[in-house]
């Protein structure tokens, strides 16, 4: 698996799958830090963490993994990141594709409605698959990138 550290955060509606993550990524000896929330408050605002994990993975160079109630949020805010490449996806395909072919750096999961097996699941495929570098989506990566501002 990936050998840099990975950038975990959440709000409090993602919080309690991110803990169950933790532990799975420390049984499989994955490296990773936990950006926040570090406890539940029912109060926190989900771009604070997308904010957080979306900047350690632009200077680190690796991946994160961002949860919040649907996923939608996360992943929003931190596509409005110059670098990040964050994506939901709903199945272990998804999640193998978003790596293959959009070379995505940030898995977004929703912590309403995804199970531990299956978040464990598409976190692997996402860690394990790498970008294809074929060439329509080298290409299309690097229209996005004309996109950044």
């Amino acid at each position: 698996m990936n050998n840099k550290k990975i950038y975990i955060g959440s709000d409090h509606a993602g919080f309690f799958l991110k803990e169950k993550i933790k532990r799975w990524l420390e049984k499989h000896q994955i490296a990773y830090q936990d950006l926040g929330n570090l406890r539940l408050n029912p109060k926190d605002d989900y771009p604070d963490y997308a904010q957080a994990v979306a900047n350690a993975v632009i200077k680190h160079k690796t991946f994160g993994i961002l949860l919040c109630g649907s996923s939608q949020g996360v992943c929003l805010a931190a596509n409005k990141f110059k670098g990040i490449r964050a994506v939901t996806p709903f199945s272990l395909k998804e999640s193998r594709l978003a790596r293959e072919h959009l070379d995505a750096n940030i898995i977004c999961l929703a912590g309403w409605h995804t199970h531990l097996h299956q978040a464990t699941k598409m976190i692997e495929i996402f860690l394990t698959t790498p970008f294809s570098n074929a060439p329509r989506h080298a290409r299309r990566i690097k229209k996005i990138r004309l996109f950044e501002r």
